[in-house]
């Protein structure tokens, strides 16, 4: 956040921002009609097509920590955890709806950076930002936004589609994220002890402090899974490359136990996973064993990979194989046979929903 050379906000006014913000923004789609500047953005979408809505909610000290998050990526991320929703159904992001609230710690400055990384994300995935809102906070800052999304109406992926015998298939690798929050958590811990040892202590000290940097070489790649996650876009095209529609899908937001489950729960069915099948970074094992923590269960419920998790009928073996970054961890049973875990060892352990709950006590 920008502590000197600031703009405040209130030199603006909500209205003085969002033009500030918005006026150099230019639409990509044709089902954008009309973007902001009015009470309501115009959508038109062509005949055969379904829309697909989400939102998500984002909020400062329970979503993300400013200590370490620089607000262009968390622009970045939040766009990504909403597209990444819309590819979870199989369809294709169009237009994005942004609402801020902001207490008086921003300034002018830190929301360009914001709206910086949002509209990276937009244009890498071609993707209108057409409106908005913004209010004042008296606590943090809170982020909401809606994505609008297509996809052929035959062509819509559910996660109650699961069938018995269909593979378990997932993109990418898991738990880099989670590593990448225990990194930060971990540094953000050391700087706050620091300061607390000074307490009262030499002031220069805490400037200098303030100005250190931790070292994270050999860690990028798990601070950009955390940082600035993508969504997998590529995987839907591949996917449509191939011909494979999907019997069902989610993305990976919560932790691989609690998205399989869901789509269990929904299928009403039961499913194998096998653990080591089960994709991991490297640098995701060395930090899960610098930090004394069995990576297999970071890689279960640790969340915010943003990776699609998804099951195809048994036919499509050959085709889903041989598809880049996509692996098959396992089989979908009958419910009766119940969620399991299945070791290298042999041993079989029942899945359990522990990955993030907001909600949970």
């Amino acid at each position: 956040m920008h502590e000197t050379n600031r703009t405040e906000i209130s030199t603006l006014g909500e209205f003085g921002l969002i033009r500030h913000l918005t006026d150099t923004l230019q639409s990509v789609n044709a089902s954008t009609r009309y973007s902001v500047g009015d009470d309501c953005a115009v959508l038109e979408y062509p005949a055969g097509k379904q829309i697909l809505v989400t939102n998500d909610l984002l909020m400062e000290g329970i979503h993300f920590d400013l200590t370490y998050t620089p607000m262009k990526h968390l622009g970045y991320k939040s766009a990504m955890v909403n597209l990444s929703d819309v590819y979870a159904m199989n369809g294709m992001p169009k237009q994005l709806v942004v609402s801020l609230a902001l207490s008086k710690r921003f300034c002018v400055e830190d929301m360009e950076d914001f709206y910086e990384g949002l509209k990276l994300a937009c244009s890498a995935h071609g993707v209108d930002i057409v409106g908005g809102d913004t209010t004042s906070s008296l606590t943090g800052l809170a982020i909401s936004i809606t994505c609008i999304g297509e996809a052929d109406k035959d062509k819509v992926v559910y996660r109650h589609g699961a069938k018995e015998t269909d593979l378990i298939c997932v993109s990418g690798n898991l738990g880099a994220a989670y590593m990448g929050l225990q990194l930060l958590e971990r540094e953000k811990a050391v700087f706050n002890q620091q300061l607390r040892e000074n307490k009262g202590g030499n002031p220069r000290f805490e400037e200098e402090l303030s100005h250190a940097q931790p070292d994270f070489s050999g860690k990028e790649y798990l601070l950009e899974r955390q940082l600035k996650p993508e969504a997998r876009r590529d995987i839907i095209q591949s996917l449509a490359a191939e011909n494979i529609l999907p019997t069902s899908m989610i993305d990976i937001s919560d932790g691989l136990s609690s998205e399989i489950l869901h789509i269990c729960s929904q299928s009403k069915v039961g499913c194998r996973i096998y653990e080591e099948h089960i994709p991991l970074d490297y640098q995701t094992a060395v930090m899960a064993e610098e930090l004394n923590l069995n990576v297999t269960t970071c890689a279960l419920n640790g969340g915010e990979d943003y990776e699609l998790l998804f099951t195809v009928p048994i036919t499509d073996h050959e085709k889903v194989s041989q598809m880049t970054d996509v692996k098959i961890i396992g089989h979908i049973t009958q419910s009766s046979a119940g969620c399991m875990l299945i070791c290298r060892d042999g041993n079989e352990f029942e899945l359990k929903a522990q990955g993030w709950n907001p909600l949970k006590k």
